[in-house]
């Protein structure tokens, strides 16, 4: 993000009001939106050398130019780093990333090989993206990074394998709930087991604790502009650790449930058209296009269920932070995606 390059001065957050979920909804489909992949080396040189040019105050106003140039960074580097997030793994290449790989859980009819395989799939793909966006203030071992991987694939094989095993079961359904239950099995497998992998992932933010900052006010931010104020962290936050995993971890459920119910609901209803019976192999490009309609929208909506940047009451911290916030008594971290 452009907090990572060279300057003093602070570039507004977004041209959206953050305050409100809109506005973050907004800002959020921004930092995912696809199109920014297409981005050469060149074009995030030269994104990166007009954020420079403000940040040193070559550039005094934002402009159209500028905010572009402001979307291409947000979406493609850490803001802890500084580095490109991997391809595959940016938050702008989620829904691409995760089509495929949603297709194949939501086929009609997998039989126990292809649960396990698609499952072992998602989480693989889950722990990379967890682990290429998340707060990167508190290393994390190889070690956590493995045993994540393993607790996850086992909870979500476990739970797909049986789910599938109960549901046929269940003498008081009837064929068609049973028909709808069996469908979005793979939804309560990514859910629990997308909750675990955050929680395992990102464990050792909450052991260690992450970054907090004081909230700068006006004067304090001209200050820094001007060169004459550095900001440091007032140290490492075990609660604010809670909290920002904790809310991604919401999140994760909150763009799961869309993508993973309806696209499987409505075609559990498209299957008994004429037009779907007459054409069988349409169903797997049907499914597919359900999920990809539904989680470029589920994935801002998702995202912009907590700010990015959150700012906290100090005293909701460690007693030591209490005394310790910026304006209004507040302080701020980087919660990650």
């Amino acid at each position: 993000m452009t907090s990572s390059l060279p300057g003093t001065r602070d570039l507004p957050k977004s041209q959206y009001d953050l305050s409100t979920y809109w506005g973050r909804v907004r800002h959020c489909a921004d930092v995912s939106d696809p199109r920014t992949l297409l981005t050469s080396s060149a074009g995030l040189e030269n994104a990166k050398q007009l954020i420079t040019a403000y940040k040193t105050g070559q550039i005094r106003d934002m402009n159209s130019e500028l905010w572009k140039a402001k979307k291409i960074i947000d979406s493609t580097i850490h803001p802890d780093t500084g580095e490109p997030v991997v391809l595959p793994f940016r938050m702008s290449a989620f829904v691409l990333s995760n089509l495929i790989v949603t297709g194949g859980m939501l086929t009609p009819g997998l039989g126990t090989a292809g649960t396990l395989g698609w499952q072992v799939v998602n989480q693989s793909l889950n722990v990379a993206i967890n682990y290429s966006n998340a707060n990167k203030s508190t290393p994390l071992p190889m070690s956590t990074i493995v045993k994540s991987y393993f607790v996850a694939v086992s909870a979500s094989c476990g739970v797909a394998l049986g789910l599938n095993s109960i549901v046929p079961r269940l003498k008081r359904l009837s064929p068609n709930a049973k028909l709808i239950a069996g469908r979005l099995v793979p939804f309560a497998a990514v859910a629990s087991a997308g909750v675990l992998n955050v929680f395992l992932m990102r464990g050792e933010e909450i052991r260690q604790g992450i970054n907090v900052f004081p909230v700068l006010t006006d004067e304090e931010r001209e200050k820094v502009e001007k060169g004459e104020l550095e900001v440091k962290p007032l140290g490492k936050s075990k609660k604010a650790a809670t909290l920002a995993v904790g809310e991604t971890a919401i999140s994760r459920v909150l763009n799961a449930t869309p993508i993973m119910v309806l696209p499987p609901l409505i075609l559990v209803r498209l299957q008994r058209t004429e037009w779907l019976k007459q054409r069988p192999r349409m169903t797997t490009p049907v499914n597919l296009g359900l999920i990809f309609v539904t989680s470029i929208f589920a994935l801002p909506l998702a995202l912009a269920a907590f700010p990015q940047q959150q700012a906290v009451s100090a005293k909701t911290l460690e007693a030591e932070f209490h005394e310790r916030g910026g304006k209004d008594g507040l302080v701020e971290f980087n919660r990650g995606i």
